[in-house]
Parts: structure tokens; sequence; C-alpha cells
């Protein structure tokens, strides 16, 4: 079965425990040994945060990513702009993104507006400000998780990401259970 872990991974950290250039920040920095045999369970950019699963059970990389599984991947994405539902309601139909170069029809997905900004830990940096242009919180749940697909899902309906953190990955949800009160950068067994 082996060891499974959540972390809140930080913004700025690759999903990775090899740096590919010195500067870089990887899961190696943080303060946990988690042995040799663990591996994520899929992947969070470098600027985005939240919710990773690593573990040393190889048969739980499928159990969560194959698409046949349709496991939840539930973010809170803070966009540029005003947004109203009916903008984002589009997602519920499926729409088309650039991946690779390549045209990728989007599974259905959920997203709503939220009225108020969510619970969560400052991010460093913060994101940048404009005093001019309001932002507003959207939660969006996907089925699938293709490379920068909220980004890019975001930036078609014409409201450009700021923020962007993963709250639940399948059955874990952050600040809930066993995840309750989970810092930027702590590990938890599971």
């Amino acid at each position: 079965m082996g060891k499974s872990y959540i972390i809140y991974k930080p913004y700025g950290m690759l999903s990775q425990f090899t740096k590919e250039a010195a500067h870089h920040v990887t899961l190696a920095d943080l303060d946990f040994n988690f042995g040799k045999d663990v591996y994520p369970v899929g992947r969070l950019d470098a600027d985005s945060e939240g919710l990773l699963l690593l573990s040393s059970d190889k048969s739980l990389n499928k159990k969560i990513l194959h698409p046949s599984k349709k496991q939840n991947k539930t973010y809170l994405v803070q966009v540029e702009g005003s947004p109203n539902q009916q903008d984002f309601d589009v997602f519920a139909d499926g729409i088309n993104i650039k991946i690779k170069g390549k045209i990728h029809a989007c599974l259905p997905a959920s997203a709503r507006v939220l009225s108020e900004s969510p619970d969560l830990p400052e991010r460093i940096p913060p994101i940048r400000v404009r005093k001019n242009i309001p932002d507003t919180w959207v939660e969006i749940t996907l089925l699938e998780g293709k490379n920068r697909q909220v980004r890019k899902m975001c930036a078609s309906v014409g409201f450009p990401v700021l923020r962007l953190v993963r709250v639940s990955l399948s059955k874990w949800t952050y600040n809930k259970g066993n995840l309750k009160g989970l810092a930027v950068g702590e590990v938890r067994e599971i």
C-alpha cells in the first residue's frame, strides 16, 4: 500500500523533487524526509498553490488521475475583473482551449462566482493589485487536470487568473477533516 502525504504546496515551488535550475524551489526543500519511493500524484504549476498529494503507492496515481476515474479537483481562483455567474456558465458545456498548440475539448466543469473572498493563507509574494481593476474569486471544479487548464479556461472567457489555489483533490479537502489547519508548506501523512 505505501505511505501517502498531503501538503499545502507554496507558491513558487515546483511539484517535483529534482531542481532543473539552481534557483528552483522543489519538494526536496520542504523540512520533511519523504523517502526515495515517494512521488507527487498529479502536479500544480510553480505559480499555483494548495493541495498536493504525494505517495509511494504506485496504484494511487491511476486511482486519482486516470481519465476513466473522473475524480473532482476543486480550485479557488482569483481573477482580474468583475465577472458574473453567466460568464462562467459556459464551462458546464465544456469549452475548447489550446494545449501544446492543439485544441483540447475540456470536459464539463462547474464554476461559481463567490460573494466573499475565501479564508486562505496569504500568498508570498502577494498578487499584483491594480487600484482601478477589481478582482473576484471563483470556485471551479474539474474532472480532469490538463497543463494550466484552469488558467486557460478563465482567460478564454476574458478573466485572467491572479491566484490559483487547489483546495480539493478527490476525497481530500483543504481545511476539513484531517487537513484542518494545514499551513503553507506543511506535510501531513494520510
